[in-house]
């Protein structure tokens, strides 16, 4: 059974940045894919970042050049560096693992104040 507990959310103001890290516990396999959706009040959960396990990475269009994902092997972790940050990116963010299954943290609140 894959565990996921996020850490890191926050408020912050436009402009600022957070940093998000997602630890899994279990396992979670040597071939698999960590990464990171959210969503905004109202709307669907969309995706921020992706890494998998060799480090091949994959962004949202709106967070290139501002969000940075990387991911600790030994430790089972995951990290969201967020840069930059927009009012609009306010929601929760939920970290993922993907590997035989889909498993979900169970989120962390991101609030960018104007």
């Amino acid at each position: 059974q894959v565990q996921l507990v996020e850490s890191g959310g926050g408020l912050v103001q436009a402009g600022g940045s957070l940093r998000l890290s997602c630890r899994a516990s279990g396992s979670i396999g040597s071939s698999n894919q960590m990464g990171w959706y959210r969503q905004a009040p109202g709307k669907q959960r969309e995706l921020v970042a992706a890494i998998a396990s060799d480090g091949s990475t994959n962004y949202g269009d709106s967070v290139k050049g501002r969000f940075t994902i990387s991911r600790d092997n030994a430790k089972k972790t995951v990290y969201l560096q967020m840069n930059s940050l927009k009012p609009e990116e306010t929601g929760v963010y939920y970290c993922y693992l993907r590997n035989l299954r889909l498993n979900w943290g169970q989120g962390t609140q991101v609030t960018v104040s104007s």
